[in-house]
């Protein structure tokens, strides 16, 4: 972040809708987490009183494309059926451009209570969250999602 842009706590708050998310590995090659596919429809609000909203869906769910994990990956809650939600509380690091979430509530049980930091860069219109997790086959992959701001 340079001097003159304005500070995430700034230009976070509001709706956002999902349009790519990617993982990559360490070796620059694209995994597709099969339990939401590669192109899910998703959407996050972050209000600007430190309350957050976040839904993720397969874009096909009938029953052969479905793939339930048994665990998420590190760094990550887990999707059922091919949807993910959850929700809770945020709290901005200005300085260091991270994002810390407290989950109070999510679709996976084991998922409420956790604490995720997340590396995010805001603009008028983008979002960009970057973290690192693990594909289904535990590999360490970077997940880049880019957001379009809708309200």
């Amino acid at each position: 972040m340079s001097t003159a842009d304005p500070p995430l706590s700034v230009t976070l708050p509001g709706t956002w809708e999902l349009l790519t998310r990617i993982d990559v590995t360490d070796a620059g090659e694209q995994r597709v987490d099969p339990s939401l596919g590669g192109d899910p429809v998703a959407m996050v609000i972050y209000d600007r009183s430190g309350h957050f909203a976040a839904q993720f869906m397969k874009r096909d769910r009938t029953a052969s494309a479905v793939t339930d994990m048994p665990s998420a990956g590190a760094n990550n809650s887990r999707a059922q059926g091919g949807y993910d939600a959850y929700f809770g509380t945020y709290e901005i690091d200005d300085s260091a451009g991270t994002v810390t979430h407290r989950l109070l509530g999510a679709l996976s049980a084991e998922n409420v209570g956790m604490v995720l930091t997340r590396r995010l860069q805001a603009t008028d219109d983008r979002l960009t969250i970057r973290l690192r997790t693990t594909a289904t086959t535990g590999e360490p992959v970077t997940r880049t999602l880019v957001w379009k701001r809708i309200g």
